[in-house]
């Protein structure tokens, strides 16, 4: 048996570590954001499953969902621009798109139209992760793996800019 740190296993680990740590941040916010409604339930007194009420309440209750309905489709991204394109530079993506996602509870939590910015923010994050992904496939699927190219570009992409 190998141990935990031997060198096949630590290689494959350092590929996707920084993507594994942003998945797990995204699930203790997403993990926050769901108590932060069971705290507006208990300060409210809205008992499930309504959904209505106080429209404080309405507010933090909306914003947990919103940020439900998309953690789907930013985990998948983030793992195929990471694993097709480049990790760190996803996992900065991702990290940012955490941010904006937490910016974006706050600011609906207080009035709606504090969600906007934010909303704006992490909308334009995930068009550049799926920008990478489609990049970092179209790559994968088009250019031999024996190319100098297909291994150094894009790193060479992240040079132009």
């Amino acid at each position: 048996m190998l141990h935990p740190c031997s060198a096949p296993e630590s290689t494959m680990r350092n590929e996707i570590d920084l993507l594994a740590a942003v998945t797990v941040l995204g699930v203790l916010e997403q993990a926050y954001f769901t108590l932060q409604v069971i705290y507006a339930r208990r300060k409210y007194k809205v008992s499930p499953p309504e959904t209505t009420g106080h429209p404080e309440f309405e507010r933090i209750f909306r914003a947990q969902v919103n940020c439900s309905e998309y953690f789907p489709i930013f985990i998948s991204l983030l793992w195929v621009a990471g694993i097709f394109f480049h990790q760190g530079l996803a996992a900065v993506c991702g990290m940012l798109y955490l941010y904006t996602r937490f910016r974006y509870f706050q600011g609906y939590a207080l009035a709606a139209q504090g969600r906007l910015g934010p909303l704006y923010a992490s909308a334009r994050l995930l068009w550049l992760l799926v920008g990478l992904a489609v990049a970092g496939l179209l790559a994968h699927f088009l250019l031999p793996p024996s190319s100098p190219w297909a291994l150094a570009w894009p790193l060479q992409l992240l040079n132009a800019w």
